[in-house]
C-alpha cells in the first residue's frame, strides 16, 4: 500500500511514527518505526486516535488500511521504553494516572472497530500484543504466509489491551481466546486463516498486490451502505434479535435516500455496473 502523502497533501516525513496516505478514496496508516519492527509507544495510539477520528469524518475517504513500514507489522510495546517508564529510575508514575492515559489510547482500537467506514489490517511478518489488538479491531485482515501472530501479554507479565481480549473471544471463541492468552504461542498464518484470526492468507510478495485489490473493491463499493452495515454486525455482536432488527431497519432507511443506492437501481435498470460515489 502507498505511504507517500498524507491525505492533505503534504509529503509525510520519514520519521513521523504513523504515516498517513491518501489515493482514491483510501487512506492507509503506516506504523512507522521499522527499525524496531514497528513496535508501539505511547504516542503511536495518539497518532492513531488523532488520524481515525479525522478520517471518519472525511467523506472523501471510503476505506482505511491499517499496516507496517518494512518487513512487520508490529511487534507490540516497545519494551526497553516501556521498562525505563516503570522502572525505580524512571518517572514517578501512580497507577490512576497510567491507567487514564492508557484508556484514552485504547480509544483508536474502538475507533477502528467502530467508525462508518471498513478497515482492513495489512499483516506481514509479526503481530504482537498490541499490534494483534490493533489488527483484530479491524473489520477485515489480509496476511502474508510469513505472518506471526502471538498475544504476547504472559510472557511479560502483562493482562493485555487495546480490546484484544473482546476481539479475539468474538472471533475465535472463548476457549481458544484462553488459550492462546495463557499461552502466549505463535500462531502462524495459515492456522490464522483456519481458526478466522485472519480473512484472506497471500504470499508473502503478492502482499501489496492483493492488499491493493482488495483495498480498491472496498473502496468502489457504497461507501453510506457498509457504514451501515458495520453498524449492524457490531449490535448484532451483543444485541438482541429486537435490537439487529431495530438497527437494521433505521439503517435500511437511511441507505434508500442515498445516490449510491438511487445509482444501483438505475444501473440494474440499464443493465451496468453502478459508479457509486460514497455519498
Amino acid at each position: 500500500m502507498s505511504t507517500g502523502t498524507e491525505s492533505g497533501g503534504r509529503q509525510a516525513r520519514r520519521d513521523d511514527i504513523v504515516l498517513e496516505a491518501m489515493d482514491d478514496g483510501i487512506a492507509t496508516l503506516t506504523l512507522n518505526r521499522p527499525h524496531v519492527r514497528n513496535a508501539t509507544l505511547p504516542a503511536t495510539f495518539e497518532h492513531l486516535l488523532t488520524a481515525l477520528t479525522r478520517l471518519a469524518a472525511d467523506p472523501r475517504v471510503h476505506l482505511v488500511v491499517l499496516t507496517g513500514a518494512g518487513d512487520s507489522f508490529c511487534a507490540g510495546a516497545d519494551l526497553k521504553a516501556l521498562s525505563a517508564a516503570t522502572s525505580p529510575r524512571g518517572p514517578v508514575d501512580d497507577g490512576a494516572a497510567r491507567a487514564h492515559g492508557l484508556r484514552a489510547r485504547m480509544e483508536a482500537a474502538r475507533l477502528l472497530h467502530e467508525i462508518p467506514k471498513p478497515t482492513l489490517a495489512v499483516i506481514r511478518g509479526p503481530a504482537y500484543g498490541a499490534g494483534l489488538s490493533l489488527a483484530l479491531a479491524c473489520d477485515l485482515r489480509i496476511a502474508a504466509d510469513d505472518a506471526r501472530l502471538c498475544t504476547g501479554f504472559a510472557r511479560v507479565g502483562l493482562s493485555g489491551d487495546y480490546g484484544g481480549s473482546y476481539f479475539m473471544t468474538h472471533l475465535v471463541g472463548p476457549a481458544l481466546a484462553r488459550e492462546l492468552y495463557f499461552t502466549a504461542r505463535v500462531v502462524d498464518a495459515e492456522e490464522a486463516l483456519r481458526i478466522g484470526l485472519v480473512n484472506r492468507m497471500v504470499p508473502v510478495e503478492r502482499l501489496d498486490e492483493a492488499a491493493r485489490e482488495w483495498a480498491q473493491e472496498l473502496a468502489s463499493a457504497p461507501t453510506v451502505a457498509l457504514g451501515f452495515m458495520k453498524a449492524n454486525l457490531n449490535v448484532a455482536l451483543e444485541g438482541t434479535l429486537a435490537q439487529t432488527l431495530d438497527s437494521e431497519v433505521g439503517h435500511i432507511a437511511r441507505c434508500v435516500g442515498t445516490d449510491d443506492h438511487r445509482e444501483a437501481m438505475a444501473a440494474a435498470v440499464e443493465k451496468r455496473r453502478p459508479r457509486f460515489t460514497g455519498r
